[in-house]
Formats: structure tokens, sequence, C-alpha cells
């Protein structure tokens, strides 16, 4: 059964201190999936090109194009990537951005800034939340098709399983993550989607994984992360069929936990950090860790974990903070020690 989602989000203010502005013109790409003839939900490659091109998804705007100069270490250490953007506001609040047009397509260059931004954000405590978004019309249609005719099998085999230990590294992130996500999360993009803890979709996106109607499987993750959310039945469907699902579909099989206008997405995602984001960092970092690490083995062994995570935050600033603000009846102020 999908599980209960709140219908609203608390609002949140969105206070920015720092952005990058370099874009990437990167090479028109497409989606690596296609079966050779049009049939339904499975189109032909020309037809999936015209289909990722005009999709009605809706483009979010650029917000405050002109920002200050970064100031956070997660910052200023991705200031440099050709095809992200990263901007950290003075709450904590991470918002990392697919920044190669037209279609965000999972390029070598882009993998490579993937893995160094979660290397970065990942070592850098300032960091509470992070909102994965795209900028262009789409959100990420899968590998690069024209990148991929470069490749002979030993270097797919390495790009793919790049991007595998890259969407581990996002999985592994020790705060809250959200993918928001706008047109189509295909392929690898959908796999980076599921790296994240959340998923917000515009009402008429699309996510799916067509991988075995390419005779493959999906490799970064998909055969793994989709069933662990959604049970093995419900991922069957969805990679055995190799289709698209809508976002009326993706909510209900529980694969998306919201889904908004296009023109909401990213402030969707936004609030749903924010209301998370006062919680502690370091109970987060422990609670994440334990509830991912259910997965591993029998219960014994899971309840182990959760004892393990636990003891991590007894000893803390921030649980004496609580206890005080308790007391005296206020909010707490956390500081992630």
């Amino acid at each position: 059964m999908p599980r209960a989602r709140p219908t609203a989000w608390p609002s949140s203010s969105w206070k920015w201190t720092c952005r990058h502005a370099s874009s990437c013109q990167g090479s028109a790409a497409q989606a690596p999936w296609l079966p050779p003839a049009s049939c339904g939900n499975h189109p032909g490659a020309a037809g999936w090109q015209r289909a990722v091109a005009a999709a009605p998804a809706g483009k979010p705007e650029r917000e405050n194009p002109a920002m200050p100069t970064p100031t956070q270490p997660a910052s200023r250490s991705l200031a440099s990537l050709k095809n992200l953007r990263y901007s950290q506001d003075d709450q904590g609040a991470g918002l990392l951005l697919l920044d190669r047009p037209p279609v965000n397509a999972l390029g070598r260059q882009l993998v490579a800034d993937l893995d160094t931004a979660a290397t970065a954000l990942a070592a850098d405590p300032s960091v509470r939340t992070l909102v994965l978004a795209a900028e262009g019309r789409t959100f990420c249609a899968g590998a690069d098709l024209k990148e991929r005719q470069t490749m002979n099998t030993d270097d797919v085999r390495a790009f793919v399983h790049t991007l595998s230990a890259t969407c581990q590294k996002i999985a592994e992130l020790p705060f809250p993550t959200v993918a928001a996500i706008h047109g189509t999360a295909a392929g690898g993009g959908c796999e980076l989607a599921l790296a994240c803890d959340f998923r917000v979709l515009d009402t008429v996106g699309r996510l799916g994984l067509p991988e075995t109607t390419l005779a493959i499987v999906p490799g970064a993750g998909g055969t793994q992360r989709l069933p662990r959310l959604i049970g093995t039945a419900r991922a069957k469907k969805w990679i055995f069929s190799g289709r698209l699902f809508s976002a009326d579909e993706a909510l209900a099989d529980g694969v998306v936990d919201r889904i908004v206008p296009a023109e909401q997405v990213r402030q969707a995602a936004l609030e749903m950090m924010a209301e998370m984001a006062r919680s502690a960092p370091l109970a987060l970092k422990a609670a994440k860790s334990a509830i991912d690490a259910a997965f591993d083995g029998p219960l014994p062994r899971g309840l182990e974990r959760e004892w393990r995570a636990y003891e991590t935050i007894l000893d803390t600033e921030d649980r004496r903070e609580a206890l005080a603000a308790f007391k005296e009846k206020r909010a707490p102020v956390f500081k992630g020690r």
C-alpha cells in the first residue's frame, strides 16, 4: 500500500547567500532505451526524441540570476563545476541544479560533477538539507546517446559503474534529500532521483526505467532501490514494462511523495526540506543511517544498528539544547554538535 502523504507542506522563506552562474551548452542528447519501432508506450527512436523535446513540462525560471560570491565551504569547492550549479542559504539548505541543456543528459562530465558534488556535500557540516533539481525543459532524460556512440564496451562499463557509485554517494549523504522533478526522469535520471530520500514530481511529469526495452537492465541502482521503495511486484511492473509512468501512476505506486504543477516543483521541495531542517542535524544523520540499514539484514541486526545510532547522539549539545528548550518552552536552536 502506498504510504499516506500530506496534501501541503508548511511555507518557508528561501534566502540565498550564494550561487554559481556558469552553464554548459552541452550537445543535445537523447535517452538510451528505445526499441526499434514505434509501439504505443514504446515509441521508436525518432518518436522518443520528439517526445522528450516536446514534453509538456514547465521550465523553472532562473531565480535571482546575479548572486553573491559563494561563502560556504561546499559552495567554494563546487563553484568551478561545468554541468552543475550549487547554492546554499544561511540555514544550510542546499540547492544543486543539473545544468546541461537541453535535457540534462548524463554524460561523462555531468556524472563527474555529480560525484565531486556528492563528496564535497558529505564533508560539509554546514549543509542541513539538499534539493536536487534541474534547469532547462526536463529533469534528466537519461544517458547522452551521442556520447555513448563514441564509447566501446569497456568505456560503457566504466561509465555505468561510476554513475552507480555516484548515486550511492548521493543516497548516503548524511542529511535529508529530495529530487524536484519537472518533465521527464528516465533511465539514469530516474535512478538519480531514486537515490534521494524523497521525490516531488510535476503533474504532467513522467518517470521510468526503460532499460529492458534495450535488452539491458538498470545499472545505477534501479533494480535495488525501486523494490525497497515500493515492493517487488510493483518494481517488476515498472522495470519489466520499460515504459514511462505518469505522475498520477508514480504517486499511486509510491515512487514519488507529492505531485504539484511544474512551476511549483522546486518550491514544494524546498518547503519539504525546510520542515525537516527543524530537527537536529546529528539526529537526522543518525536516523537516516539507521533507517537505511533496515534492509541490510535481519531485524536483530537492524535493532543493533539503531542502538548504535542512538548512542552517537546521547552526549551532544543538540540533545541538551532540546531538553533545555522544552523546559524553557521555546524553540530549540540546533548547532549540529
